[in-house]
């Protein structure tokens, strides 16, 4: 059985693209990704089967989804249905959490 209680700080913090440091949660239905991206990267634009939302913690984050771009600060959120391209690009550091359903497989096996 996995570990029910965590301290996300104490999960080991994976770089999965240049700039974008992840500490990722998984169950079985779902995958919870806390990034830390640095200051002026840029998240190529792209799509995946998973839905997904983003909650920016802190900085500010500029999100394109399905053409329609919005710059996100603490507190915004955005909801990003499957199969919908999306991008993103850092104006300042920033800590994201990101919810994706079903488990992101792909994030699963770089845990490491």
């Amino acid at each position: 059985m996995k570990q029910r209680f965590l301290n996300v700080d104490d999960i080991p913090e994976v770089e999965l693209f240049p700039g974008f440091h992840a500490r990722m949660i998984h169950s079985e239905t779902m995958s919870v990704i806390r990034f830390r991206i640095e200051e002026g990267r840029q998240l190529q634009e792209h799509s995946h089967p998973h839905e997904q939302i983003t909650n920016v913690l802190s900085g500010k984050l500029e999100m394109t989804v399905g053409g329609e771009t919005h710059m996100l600060g603490p507190g915004n959120a955005v909801v990003i249905p499957s199969n919908t391209l999306h991008s993103g690009f850092a104006h300042t550091e920033c800590i994201v959490l990101d919810v994706f359903q079903p488990v992101r497989e792909d994030y699963l096996k770089r845990m490491t």
